[in-house]
């Protein structure tokens, strides 16, 4: 894939579950192909809740997408499919993706590309989930949504697993493929975390240290 001279952008939309990031990513991909660009579409082939090659948002839209594992040769795959003749790629729900994917992404970017990538910023213990947090910096346009918590109607940007109508247990497997039966959008008041004690400030521990006597701005 040849080096264009301009490079693309990269635009990142996050946010809790059923916050609209699905409906957003189908948006801006149709805005696109309104502008006459040409458009190619991935997603994670885990997700397979609604169907195994769309996209499909909660509130029913949908859009063709190429499904694709966490392998390397389907990883790459994403760079052939997106050759010259293609503008725009979106990627939806790429926290269920691997870190290579990263390397993809600004690949794609260096070649002249506009991504758009559509995912959870937190998962369901309220923690940095996958690659987000690297793609939020790296990011040329952030748009960040919120749900609306079923407890007591303010804004949301938490999503609570359930099992057997009770918080999931902190321990549990991060990914869960799930929608209505197993998550639900909570505020920050009403979102209930299991976390032990021990690992309450574990997540920031390894965060590195500056020693602003020795930094030079």
């Amino acid at each position: 894939m040849p080096i264009k001279g301009k490079k693309g952008r990269l635009e990142v939309i996050c946010g809790s579950m059923f916050s609209g990031k699905s409906e957003e990513l189908i948006r801006r991909l149709h805005r696109a192909e309104f502008a006459k660009q040409n458009v190619i579409t991935f997603k994670p082939g885990i997700d397979t809740r609604k169907s195994l090659a769309h996209i499909v948002s909660h509130n029913g839209k949908e859009r063709r997408a190429y499904p694709i594992s966490n392998s390397h040769e389907s990883l790459q795959y994403i760079l052939e499919l997106a050759d010259d003749s293609i503008d725009v790629v979106g990627i939806d729900e790429v926290q269920f993706l691997p870190t290579e994917i990263i390397t993809v992404i600004m690949e794609l970017i260096d070649h002249g590309k506009q991504v758009i990538v559509a995912g959870l910023d937190l998962d369901f213990r309220s923690e940095p989930f996958g690659v987000i947090p690297t793609l939020l910096a790296l990011a040329d346009e952030i748009v960040k949504l919120k749900a609306i918590c079923v407890i007591c109607a303010q804004e949301a940007q938490h999503s609570q697993r359930l099992i057997n109508g009770k918080p999931a247990s902190y321990d549990d497997p991060i990914i869960l493929i799930g929608a209505e039966e197993l998550y639900e959008a909570r505020c920050r008041d009403c979102f209930v975390t299991n976390k032990p004690r021990e690992k309450q400030n574990e997540l920031f521990a390894t965060s590195p240290k500056t020693d602003f006597k020795q930094t030079v701005l």
